[in-house]
């Protein structure tokens, strides 16, 4: 396992009893937010919903960052869609995800490049990979 060599940035939340059902607070303020569990008539939002868009928040800029590499422009309708399923197996609960990436304007072939190479590069994706069953899909 790679250990961090030099912090870039530490995210601080703060989760009150309840958990799914709680609130979840960061240090700096800038995040508030009810939870509910998935499929309630809850408020809020939920862990599934959180993760989803972290990682395409994270996988846009794995995908900036593999374009800058090759010298492409991205366009400004960019997008990544992810879906976070939580399930079950037997009695076990389990994650699984789909990136559907959309790259408007740039040939499929050097799009798939990227997405691909964004997929190795993405800390969302490597701490997840091995781990949860993921699709990349290039739509």
């Amino acid at each position: 396992m790679t250990r961090i060599e030099k912090v870039l940035y530490t995210g601080k939340v703060h989760i009150t009893a309840g958990g799914r059902d709680g609130e979840a607070r960061s240090d700096d303020g800038r995040l508030n937010l009810q939870l509910s569990s998935p499929g309630s008539r809850g408020a809020g939002t939920n862990p599934e919903q959180l993760l989803a868009a972290g990682w395409s928040a994270c996988f846009i800029g794995a995908i900036g960052l593999a374009a800058g590499k090759r010298q492409v422009k991205l366009p400004s309708d960019l997008s990544v869609d992810a879906e976070v399923d939580l399930g079950t197996a037997g009695d076990a609960y389990l994650l699984q995800a789909r990136l559907n990436v959309s790259i408007p304007g740039i040939e499929r072939e050097l799009a798939q490049a990227l997405v691909d190479t964004a997929h190795q590069t993405c800390p969302y994706s490597k701490a997840l990979r091995g781990n949860i069953h993921v699709e990349t899909r290039l739509v």
